[in-house]
């Protein structure tokens, strides 16, 4: 699937998407890069992004690397994830990048680095998931 088909997906199935804030910068073949725009309802005390907001970003990344090697399965799922969280984000938009590390016909796993945009070079996390695949 192309990122405008994974969108319309999207749009579809979460009525609220536009209001995530994730755009698809890019996708394709068991990779996909997406950004969240900064909100400051995204903080906690101390100044930091929270981690289900983080942990959104990877998980909606994984679903849209499995959109895009698979197609249109809008019932994929998520069967499991896990998040480290490596260190304090910045207030700013946040990167994830997904690869997929194994794609089967009923099993997708993959794995998320997210950024503070602009400071690539140290993850702010890295978490790990797997997607049931419908037949």
């Amino acid at each position: 699937m192309t990122s405008d088909e994974i969108l319309a997906l999207l749009r579809g199935g979460f009525e609220r998407w536009d209001e995530s804030g994730v755009t698809i910068e890019q996708s394709g073949y068991r990779s996909c890069r997406l950004r969240l725009a900064f909100h400051d309802r995204q903080l906690r005390a101390g100044g930091t992004i929270n981690g289900p907001t983080m942990f959104m970003l990877a998980d909606t990344a994984l679903y849209v690397a499995v959109l895009s090697s698979v197609g249109p399965k809008a019932l994929a799922v998520t069967t499991n994830m896990s998040i480290n969280f490596l260190r304090k984000p910045a207030p700013k938009d946040m990167i994830a990048e997904c690869r997929l590390l194994k794609l089967g016909k009923r099993l997708a796993v993959g794995e998320v680095f997210i950024y503070s945009d602009g400071e690539e070079a140290e993850a702010v996390a890295h978490a790990t998931g797997a997607y049931a695949v419908p037949a």
